[in-house]
């Protein structure tokens, strides 16, 4: 079926929507994906390793959770041959369309689920409508599976159009862990890109409102430290000990106790804090995921530094060793006032748009600032743009939803911006 109507863009939407997978794991996903690339008829399609860069990809994780959910996907029917090219946790695809001389567009769209309970009430529409999460604990709690949907629909119609050049769509995986968007910009895909585009639905603006540059982004690392100890009878032998929960619980107060930078904005959290076996065992591991943010990519880094002293001095301090991995990453990025110019003549001749903000700010972090920056420090421009959704439930909660008219406006903002640059 065309995505060309907003009934089809709908339908697309909540198949998604019901099948929602965590990040290196979408093989449904991609699948579903590359049924409508083809349907569509692209000049070329990129899969698995040939999409992203292997080695770039971050927070991956153990190939027996990756296996689990492909053998899901297996029997969800996703197709063997993006199975097969998938394996090992390589999701997401590269499509482009030859239309003659002219200029190099991309859109990055990101995929991936977060791993959240979806709402069983009644009044939540994918709840009363049968198109509730049937990956139970995980779901489209950020929109997700609109971009996706949006992105098929802007390809569809940019083929029918008049534009002129290249045109390329990456369908991103792993953005919540923020750890594909390095895979992506390190791909080779955008080395020849002029004009790179990137889109979210939300961010707290209502259905017919669209931002035309989205600022702001904090650059952020997630890191994952581990600290060991040695063991001891806490009653009888307590001085044999060294207490890895106590380095850790050290660090956490080192971690909060990092300044504030004069520059801008800074961001610290211990999200995640475990240890321990028993109260008569003195600990011998203890285990953190912290989150460090700046407002640039270089205050990001005075943090990430600070964190690092924290760390390794509380072990120290308790005789323990700590090993920290970055298990996510990415800077911040601005977008360039010539394509927000031409977001905003697009936008103004939507129907359903019903005001324009010409700028706003993120206030948090995204991935896609990896490929914007690629494509910026190419010589290229970028463009990150906010199509507002009034969403019933904060981002991230189990009653987030898309109203669905968004879908449309996205597309034909989008289109009308990629038709501008051709």
């Amino acid at each position: 079926m065309s995505l060309t109507t907003r009934d089809a863009l709908v339908a697309l939407r909540r198949d998604l929507h019901r099948y929602p997978e965590p990040a290196w794991r979408e093989f449904y996903t991609t699948s579903r994906i590359v049924d409508e690339l083809e349907r569509i008829g692209v000049d070329e399609l990129h899969l698995g390793r040939d999409a992203l860069e292997s080695e770039a990809r971050m927070a991956v994780p153990d190939a027996e959770e990756i296996e689990a959910w492909r053998e899901r996907a297996r029997k969800k029917g996703a197709r063997e041959d993006v199975l097969e090219a998938a394996e090992g946790g390589h999701t997401g695809a590269v499509a482009v369309l030859e239309k003659g001389e002219g200029p190099t567009v991309a859109l990055r769209v990101d995929i991936d689920a977060l791993p959240q309970k979806e709402s069983e009430l009644s009044d939540h529409l994918p709840t009363a409508e049968g198109f509730r999460s049937d990956n139970e604990g995980h779901m489209h709690a950020c929109g997700h599976d609109a971009h996706a949907t949006i992105g098929l629909g802007i390809l569809e119609r940019v083929k029918e159009s008049e534009f002129a050049g290249t045109f390329k769509i990456l369908f991103q995986p792993a953005e919540e862990v923020v750890g594909g968007g390095k895979a992506m910009a390190e791909s080779g895909h955008l080395d020849d890109v002029d004009h790179m585009l990137a889109l979210h639905v939300g961010l707290d603006y209502p259905t017919g409102e669209v931002v035309a540059g989205i600022d702001g982004f904090l650059a952020v690392a997630q890191l994952h430290a581990e600290f060991t100890g040695h063991p001891g009878h806490a009653g009888a032998k307590p001085e044999e000990g060294y207490n890895a929960v106590q380095a850790m619980a050290a660090a956490v107060q080192g971690l909060y106790g990092i300044p504030r930078h004069s520059d801008g904005a800074t961001r610290v959290n211990a999200g995640r804090v475990e240890g321990g076996t028993a109260s008569n065992i003195i600990p011998e591991s203890a285990r953190m995921d912290i989150e460090v943010r700046g407002e640039t990519t270089e205050l990001k880094e005075f943090v990430h530094e600070r964190a690092m002293d924290a760390l390794e001095g509380s072990a120290q301090a308790y005789g323990c060793e700590v090993d920290v991995d970055v298990v996510g990453d990415a800077p911040s990025a601005t977008s360039d006032e010539s394509l927000v110019e031409l977001v905003a003549e697009s936008a103004e001749t939507v129907e359903g748009v019903e005001s324009l903000v010409r700028r706003g700010d993120l206030g948090g972090s995204e991935d896609a600032t990896y490929l914007m920056q690629y494509v910026q420090d190419n010589g290229g421009d970028a463009c990150y743009v906010c199509i507002g959704t009034s969403h019933p439930g904060g981002h991230h909660t189990a009653t987030f939803d898309v109203e669905e008219d968004t879908i449309p406006i996205g597309v034909d903002t989008l289109v009308g911006t990629i038709e501008r640059l051709g």
